[in-house]
């Protein structure tokens, strides 16, 4: 079974995709950038503004789902510049204290929006 996620509490889709889907006992969430839903333009600020921003976002869609920050299993960073992992991992850490999820870092060339950081979770319902 297929169920497709929306909460107007996060940024909606800029595109043809789901803010996240539900499948089985998963819950797969599209990437998201630090895009206040409230104005619909990226946060100011450094990276650590942003990654809050987007712990927000995943936080209110994983909400929606009947789920949290707590069942996330999965995560996959991506980043224009490298240079900002550390500023990224100490904002990252925040929301993952004890027991943090499997997470992949990447560097890419350009983002949606031009933004510098985007992040997607799986989590479990």
């Amino acid at each position: 079974m297929r169920t497709v996620i929306s909460t107007p509490d996060a940024p909606a889709a800029i595109g043809p995709y789901s803010q996240a889907v539900r499948a089985g006992d998963f819950i797969f969430l599209s990437g998201q950038l630090a895009i206040d839903p409230a104005t619909s333009q990226m946060v100011e600020g450094d990276v650590a503004a942003m990654t809050r921003q987007i712990f927000a976002n995943i936080s209110a869609i994983l909400t929606a789902a009947g789920s949290s920050l707590e069942k996330v299993v999965k995560a996959t960073v991506f980043l224009v510049d490298m240079g900002d992992f550390a500023t990224m991992n100490a904002a990252y850490a925040e929301f993952f204290t004890v027991n943090p999820p499997a997470r992949s870092t990447i560097q890419v060339a350009r983002l949606p929006r031009d933004a510098r950081i985007e992040i997607e979770v799986i989590a479990l319902a």
